[in-house]
């Protein structure tokens, strides 16, 4: 609808322009829906966007557009609302035609074009393999998920990648927390590292790498000795038993540790998120970004663009040139390539890949490096534009009553799987997107299971179930609906539930593109939340089994077009529509 009326403003506004005003450009045509219906469904201000140009009240401006507005039947009638806005009122058969096109499109209706042509990609999770999924990351995978199926349904061209942080000392430290697990296994007693990975994982891991591996199961001599002591020296610590495992076991036997864990690890991960909907069409290996050469091309442009310089042995980028806060080490003094040069090179990679918009989605902690990476963007002669980075706020766990903590490095952290096991896929994702990313989110377990209507989950989804019972009801009572007949009769769904349904149906499309546009899944959760309640409301004060086979064929068509509506947004959000509760 609201389509529809951009087009026929548009073209009342160039007729309006033709005659002496051809070089007056067209403003943005903001179509609204209005407060209240009372004062029409929708509204647009074009008129007093025009006034300046054409030097005339926009009263006058909103009369001349209305004049020349085509013919539609569409538009029951037009008014100029205060100081020039033009409000349209539409027709019943509006409404009606709307009902036709949700049965029709079935499981396309809501989607769109607005995306078209345009070639993203979405970075998301991207948790370091070194532990499982806790709950934070599956707040960042449901987010993701649903972002990714609101921007397909938008008509973009998606594709959906983990980057795996599978270089640098936290998977040093993975291969050593394996290995002295693995040592332990071959009766070597000895103070575990409390700075190592402390998880059960950890020890599953190890117990792999002993059944199948060919490593020395003997203590080196040396290992714990002369190690520095104290809560202050634990990373010192652990960076010498780091040296001297690599030295016993050499960088071969190293290697298969490392790899030992870092598969077993990314097998459980994919495993977990392909359990909770959530697939990727790539997995892009960090190291791989040296292999093929994409690390090098970064610093090769870094300096080629003279944005490059040496201190203390360091080479350096003058992030500040393009508004960090300050400059950043790209290659230390051991000639060693810094994370930072590993994201900006990434992030060229995706550019070389022929994506036109880069879309990340990050922890609220790594906020800082946004403007780190759009500054190498921009240093290698790239748009900082086209990186659009959302950041996902930190989610607290209750359970009875207490906050569950979550540390991948001392084990004590609910895990995704654990969650999920306990309140279900359906919760969980409808639990992590019903508020903004950017806020922080208290998972009410207790709430998540309740059947309630308190829950969301369960008032969506009944609202759902409630339309598939009163079908199996009209069977039960040797009734068939009658598409024919409904469609014939809409004229008599004029009670005030109806008429708020039918409006409330109609605004679907525009919320899926507000989403997905805004980065905003939680705007489709409000919609279904204000659909549920219209929809209870209505089965509440009127019965749709009625004698009247007129009547009944009627409503029965939108209550279907509100189940198909229901669906249809619970898909989005990764959420089954049950047929039964």
């Amino acid at each position: 609808m609201k389509t529809e009326i951009q087009k026929l403003v548009a073209a009342a506004v160039a007729d309006v322009l033709k005659d002496g005003n051809a070089d007056i450009e067209l403003p943005a045509l903001d179509i609204e829906r209005t407060r209240d219906p009372k004062h029409g469904h929708f509204s647009c201000n074009v008129a007093m966007r025009l006034a300046k140009s054409l030097g005339k009240p926009p009263r006058d401006i909103a009369a001349q557009i209305i004049a020349a507005l085509p013919d539609a039947d569409l538009i029951e009638s037009t008014e100029v609302a205060g100081p020039g806005f033009i409000n349209f009122t539409l027709t019943d058969n509006a409404f009606h035609a709307a009902l036709f096109t949700m049965l029709k499109q079935q499981e396309r209706y809501g989607n769109s074009e607005i995306g078209a042509n345009k070639k993203l990609l979405l970075e998301y999770v991207s948790a370091n393999p070194t532990g499982p999924l806790h709950v934070g990351h599956g707040r960042h995978a449901a987010y993701g998920a649903c972002l990714a199926n609101l921007l397909i349904a938008t008509g973009h061209d998606v594709n959906q990648e983990y980057y795996v942080n599978d270089a640098g000392r936290q998977m040093d430290i993975l291969a050593l927390s394996v290995w002295l697990r693995f040592l332990e296994l071959n009766g070597h007693a000895f103070e575990f590292p409390t700075a190592a990975y402390q998880g059960a994982y950890i020890k599953d891991i190890a117990a792999g790498l002993n059944a199948q591996s060919m490593l020395s199961k003997d203590l080196p001599a040396n290992l714990f000795a002369d190690l520095p002591q104290g809560d202050d020296d634990k990373d010192a610590l652990l960076d010498r038993l780091i040296d001297r495992a690599k030295t016993a076991l050499g960088e071969e036997g190293f290697g298969t540790v490392l790899q030992a864990g870092l598969q077993s690890i990314l097998d459980d991960i994919r495993d977990d998120l392909a359990e909770f909907g959530v697939t990727f069409d790539k997995w892009f290996s960090e190291n791989s970004l040296t292999s093929n050469g994409a690390v090098q091309r970064a610093l090769d442009l870094l300096a080629k663009n003279g944005v490059t310089y040496e201190k203390n042995g360091a080479i350096w980028f003058r992030a500040t040139d393009y508004g960090d806060e300050k400059d950043r080490v790209v290659v230390r003094d051991n000639g060693r390539t810094t994370y930072f040069a590993s994201d900006i090179a990434y992030h060229l990679h995706k550019r070389e890949r022929g994506y036109n918009e880069l879309v990340n989605v990050w922890g609220a902690d790594h906020h800082g490096y946004i403007p780190r990476v759009r500054a190498g963007l921009e240093a290698m002669g790239d748009t900082a534009d086209c990186l659009h980075v959302e950041l996902v706020q930190f989610v607290a766990l209750y359970k009875g009553g207490k906050k569950a903590q979550m540390s991948t490095r001392s084990g004590e952290f609910v895990t995704l799987r654990e969650l999920r096991s306990e309140v279900g896929n359906d919760a969980a994702r409808l639990f992590f997107v019903m508020r903004a990313n950017e806020q922080h989110l208290d998972f009410d377990l207790d709430l998540a299971k309740s059947s309630s209507n308190d829950n969301p989950v369960y008032y969506l989804q009944y609202a759902h179930a409630r339309v598939c019972s009163v079908m199996r009801q009209l069977e039960e009572r040797g009734y068939e609906w009658d598409k024919a007949e409904a469609e014939a009769n809409l004229g008599l769904l004029t009670e005030d539930h109806e008429c708020s349904l039918m409006l409330l149906l109609t605004r679907f499309p525009e919320i899926v593109e507000a989403a997905a546009l805004q980065h905003a899944p939680q705007h489709v959760v409000f919609y279904l939340k204000e659909l549920a309640g219209e929809f209870h409301a209505y089965y509440n004060a009127h019965k749709f089994i009625v004698d009247d086979s007129a009547l009944r064929n009627a409503r029965l068509m939108l209550v279907l077009a509100t189940r198909q509506v229901m669906r249809n947004g619970l898909s989005l959000m990764g959420v089954s529509a049950p047929e039964h509760m």
